[in-house]
């Protein structure tokens, strides 16, 4: 069971990663890539937006850096290597 759980997890980020890239790019709504985007941000966005809370973006001059998907990669691994010791 716990191997079944590590590979959801690794699906899971794949699309994380997939929704930082199309991130990078603006994506017009009538764009077949839209509809992949707006699933993305459905089963990405209930997770990401708790983490945004507690880590803020960081300030670099101008720009500013989102350390949350970051963070939540990093939950993911920790989370997938944990189950599959189980």
């Amino acid at each position: 069971m716990g191997d079944v759980l590590a590979d959801i997890l690794g699906i899971y980020r794949i699309a994380v990663f997939a929704w930082i890239i199309m991130s990078w790019v603006r994506i017009s709504s009538t764009h077949p890539l839209a509809r992949l985007q707006l699933f993305l941000d459905r089963i990405i966005y209930p997770v990401i937006l708790p983490l945004r809370r507690v880590i803020p973006p960081l300030r670099l001059g101008g720009a500013m850096l989102d350390l949350s998907p970051i963070a939540l990669l990093i939950g993911i691994s920790l989370l997938q290597s944990l189950l599959r010791r189980l």
